[in-house]
């Protein structure tokens, strides 16, 4: 799982993108229903419908119970609350007529019986009727394919509309899968368009759309293969799928065809109308490189966890800091000091700040030794996973600038911790000799990003002699 700050999901940039591209071809983009009858699915397929009907989900519903109170449970009522129980069963009574919400039940004895929700649920838990309900099933169902909801849309609107008009729709289908795979999933996109025309070779006007439409995904081989069995809903022979050329293989996204003039009837459309419709999660897979539906979609449950160079430097900070603006200065002011006389051969003292009841002083010591060691002037880089500190001028690392993502520069580090000491009057000499560890510069990573180095096996080197000394008086 690829995860970093206000990422978004491939599945919904795509779908975005093809907005878009529907849109600029004056498409009008339509919210069609999820939810559709049965006797929707038989009036579209016909002899076909019991097929369709095995792949999808029936909704059910549970039934209200009559709640009656008898004289044992009256009395279980007053040990939680001395409580009107006629009052109860008014309440019960609304619930039972549809009066009462079910999730406002609880607020409705809350508010008129005048006691707190403990013990309001105390009273319903004495209800075994509400635990024992069974679902009712109904004749409604969530739609396997857009095609059944796009029956009422169009019906709908050639009341309304004259031909020809063009529509869209993105939105989740449900299939009763025999199981959730690589390929499989029980929801899924589709992006689906009708065209309503009542002129001209609607469905060849139909095949072009789709070409343009692909070319501008970038997909340039698109081919059409008419279906050796048409799908009941649409008119025979014209069903045919749609084939893509990806990295030399020939892949299937979509399928579409005219409507069956006998599915037309059925919902008073006296027009031809061509639809198509696109899987966009088997799209985006292919544009991806994705083998596995799953990881593509749910890659919280599924995919391996990954962190770019990015996100990983967004994961590294400074592990002391100072709070007020007199530190933040202070750190300004001792790193412009470090490269000001880093190159200055001891023993020397330099002050660099007098004020607020402190002097600061860079120093070093030791004769014929430069105030600041070889990688005083490192920098934090992350590359191809690795947390490397690295001298920014040294060819062998042209790679690593280049590609790499930069974090924190030795200097910047180093002297918010000299900062952060100064602003609490730590009096006393203070000295960073070599680097080892991110800590040891004043850096820290996040566990999340440590794990990932960890399990990766990537590595993190920052190792190189510093000797910088600070003192504060």
């Amino acid at each position: 799982m690829e995860t970093k700050n206000k990422k978004s999901h491939p599945v919904i940039d795509f779908t975005n993108r093809f907005r878009e591209i529907l849109l600029n071809h004056d498409f009008e983009e339509i919210i069609n229903p999820s939810i559709v009858n049965e006797e929707d699915v038989y009036k579209q397929y016909g002899t076909e419908a019991p097929l369709i009907l095995d792949r999808s989900f029936y909704l059910a519903g549970l039934p209200r119970p009559d709640l009656g109170i008898s004289k044992k449970t009256e009395s279980e009522i007053k040990k939680i609350a001395n409580v009107d129980v006629k009052e109860i069963q008014q309440i019960f009574r609304e619930y039972k007529e549809g009066k009462i919400e079910a999730d406002d039940l609880i607020e409705e004895l809350v508010k008129r019986l005048k006691i707190g929700t403990e013990k309001a649920l105390e009273i319903i838990s004495l209800f075994p009727e509400l635990k024992d309900l069974k679902p009712i099933p109904t004749q409604l169902l969530l739609r396997s394919h857009m095609t059944a909801a796009w029956f009422l849309t169009v019906s709908s609107l050639v009341k309304k509309l004259e031909p020809p008009f063009k529509l869209f729709s993105i939105g989740p289908k449900f299939r009763k899968e025999q199981r959730q795979d690589p390929l499989h999933l029980y929801e899924s996109l589709s992006a689906s368009l009708v065209i309503v025309d009542k002129k001209g070779d609607l469905l060849e006007i139909g095949k072009e759309m789709v070409r343009k439409i692909l070319s501008e995904l970038k997909f340039e081989e698109v081919t059409f293969e008419t279906k050796a069995a048409t799908s009941n809903y649409y008119e025979l022979k014209t069903e045919f799928e749609i084939f893509v050329k990806h990295n030399g293989k020939k892949i299937e996204i979509g399928d579409g065809g005219i409507y069956s003039s006998k599915s037309l009837k059925n919902y008073d459309i006296p027009y031809p109308v061509f639809n198509v419709g696109f899987g966009v999660e088997r799209i985006v897979m292919i544009m991806k490189g994705i083998n596995d539906i799953r990881q593509l979609v749910y890659p919280q449950f599924y995919g391996s966890f990954v962190l770019s160079d990015k996100e990983i430097a967004d994961n590294i900070n400074l592990k002391e800091k100072p709070e007020t603006e007199l530190g933040k200065n202070l750190a300004k002011e001792i790193e412009a000091n470090i490269l000001k006389y880093k190159e200055e051969i001891g023993p020397k003292k330099f002050l660099i700040y007098e004020g607020q009841g402190i002097k600061l002083f860079l120093s070093e010591p030791e004769a014929n030794k430069k105030l600041l060691g070889p990688a005083g002037l490192n920098v934090v880089y992350v590359f191809n996973g690795n947390i490397l500190g690295i001298n920014e001028k040294d060819e062998k690392f042209k790679d690593v600038v280049e590609k790499g993502v930069r974090s924190y520069s030795y200097p910047e580090a180093i002297s918010n911790l000299f900062a952060s000491l100064a602003e609490k009057k730590q009096f006393g000499k203070h000295s960073i000799k070599m680097a080892d560890t991110l800590p040891s510069i004043n850096l820290t990573l996040t566990k999340t990003a440590e794990n990932f180095i960890t399990s990766e096996k990537k590595k993190i080197d920052v190792r190189g002699p510093i000797f910088i000394d600070l003192e504060i008086e």
